[in-house]
Parts: structure tokens; C-alpha cells; sequence
């Protein structure tokens, strides 16, 4: 297919979804060698480790890194079957400013007809999240209340972290420390 910049242009849609996206948040890299991809993440780039997933939670391993006080914004999953064809994308994260927020943006992918393919809170990093695909299908997230880890490098620990398959649930049972209120409860399901 011939790219025509006018046809590119044209897809251009300046309507304002009911959230704001405040900054891409992380990236989910499959690697073939993740000790090695570890070993240049920390000693190359000078990212820290925040969290690492054992056997029991990802079956070839999960490293989760970070360069600023977000939980992370590499994670690392091992298990990729040799060196990248440029095709290890697992996802990419944009940060949102509320809670209020992610329950529109789930509505909002819902009137779109995007596929949503969880939502609720993970583990490590304890945000609130929706995922869903795009149109290539390729898994991005739209979360509220990743972890922030200071100077002290202090990291929360895996006994705090509070799971749910929800949005709802999500809000319901907060891990210690984390101010889940949603002002708008009209955004609940009611399910």
C-alpha cells in the first residue's frame, strides 16, 4: 500500500477522549537471554531493578526496572525464542492523571469497540489498569497509581500486592497505602 500523506492527515481526529493521557509510562520488552538483557539494562544504561517475577508468576522469568520513581518503565519478560525480529512487543503503558480517569478510558474503549483484555490491578507496581488492543493488535494500557519508589529504594513488598480482575474489585481492595477513590460512582458497573 502506497503511504499518501493527505489520507494520513485526513485520519488525524482532533476529539478529546474523557482522559488525558500524561505520559507513556512503560514497555514490556520479550527478550531471548534475560540475564543478559539484566546485566545491559543495569550496568549499561543504569536502570535499577525493582522486582523480579519467579517461575511461579512467569514461567521463563520477569525483571522490572526503573530509572525515575515509577515502579518500573522496562520490564523484561524471558522466554522470546532467539534475537529480536524487531516483533517482542509485549506492551506499551500511558499514565493517567486519575482513577476517575481509567474507569472513562474502559467506557470509552468499550464505545469504541476495542477489545479489553483486562482490567483491574496486577501484581508488581500496583496499578490500576485497563488493557486492550489496538487496531494491529498489539496490547497497550492506560493505568493510575504505579508505585513511586524514592531514594531509599524502598519496594513494596509481594505480601502487599492486591491483585483483582476488575476495575471495580480494584478499588474495593486497595493495597496498603493506596488511596482508591473513585469521585464519579456513577463510572461503576453495576454488574
Amino acid at each position: 500500500m502506497d503511504f499518501d500523506i493527505n489520507e494520513v492527515r485526513a485520519a488525524i481526529r482532533n476529539g478529546m477522549p474523557p482522559f488525558e493521557i500524561r505520559k507513556i509510562g512503560h514497555v514490556v520488552l520479550m527478550v531471548s537471554d534475560l540475564k543478559r538483557s539484566v546485566e545491559f539494562y543495569t550496568g549499561v544504561l543504569g536502570f535499577k531493578v525493582s522486582d523480579i517475577f519467579e517461575k511461579d508468576l512467569m514461567p521463563q522469568g520477569m525483571v522490572f526496572l526503573r530509572c525515575n520513581p515509577d515502579h518500573h518503565g522496562i520490564a523484561l519478560v524471558g522466554g522470546a525464542p532467539g534475537p529480536t525480529q524487531r516483533s517482542e512487543f509485549h506492551h506499551m503503558a500511558f499514565e493517567l492523571g486519575t482513577l476517575d480517569e481509567v474507569f472513562r478510558a474502559r467506557q470509552h474503549l468499550r464505545d469504541a469497540g476495542a477489545e479489553i483484555t483486562f482490567e483491574g490491578r496486577r501484581r508488581a507496581g500496583v496499578q490500576v489498569a485497563v488493557e486492550f488492543l489496538d487496531p494491529d493488535g498489539y496490547t497497550l494500557e492506560l493505568y493510575w497509581g504505579i508505585d513511586q519508589i524514592g531514594t531509599d529504594g524502598y519496594v513494596r513488598p509481594k505480601d502487599e500486592w492486591r491483585g483483582a480482575d476488575t476495575l471495580e474489585e480494584a478499588i474495593a481492595h486497595p493495597p496498603p497505602g493506596q488511596v482508591a477513590v473513585l469521585f464519579d460512582r456513577s463510572l461503576l458497573d453495576h454488574g
